[in-house]
């Protein structure tokens, strides 16, 4: 019985009371895929501006604070990045920003592809090439949306939580762990 009431509580309970896998961040070479802090709807308004943020679902104020404890919780853990890199969307560079892990920059293959599912495994292909390019010990952070970490993981992440990928040798990505921290 108490096999099974573990079992149902792994189930439900949510990822940030469960294990972070820091020891997975920490290896040479791993990359933190990220998806942006809490931003409350799905996908963006109709006729949203990339540049314009008013036209954009944002972070809320659980999100800016998620944000900010993940930076906190990885300088805490001794993480640093070689490159940090976000989507042009204001929830993504502002979830970059408040993290605070150094310049970044916004790569436009991290964009999300939700409103147009055809854009992604051009996107795909794109930041798969872009990762391959970097040497094989730097560690990268990519602040980016639920549809391009699935489709380089088939993982479907929360909102904020870094999924953990090493490098294969026939160029794809391999999930070695996960972190997740509470706004």
């Amino acid at each position: 019985m108490l096999s099974r009431i573990i079992a149902f509580l792994l189930l439900v309970l949510p990822t940030p009371l469960l294990a972070n896998d820091w020891d997975a961040l920490r290896e040479p070479g791993a990359i933190a895929l990220m998806r942006h802090a809490i931003a409350p709807g799905g996908g963006d308004p109709a006729g949203f501006v990339l540049g314009d943020c008013s036209t954009q679902r944002n972070l809320d104020n659980r999100g800016r604070e998620q944000a900010r404890r993940t930076g906190d919780a990885l300088r805490a853990q001794g993480i640093a990045f070689d490159q940090v890199w976000s989507s042009g969307w204001c929830r993504c560079v502002d979830t970059a920003r408040l993290m605070d892990m150094g310049t970044f920059e916004v790569r436009p293959f991290l964009h999300s592809f939700f409103g147009n599912r055809a854009d992604g495994p051009a996107q795909t292909r794109e930041a798969l090439a872009a990762i391959a390019e970097q040497p094989l010990d730097a560690r990268l952070l990519l602040v980016t949306h639920q549809v391009n970490i699935s489709a380089l993981t088939g993982v479907v992440p929360s909102s904020g939580e870094i999924i953990v990928v090493r490098r294969l040798p026939d160029g794809g990505l391999e999930v070695s762990g996960r972190i997740s921290i509470a706004p």
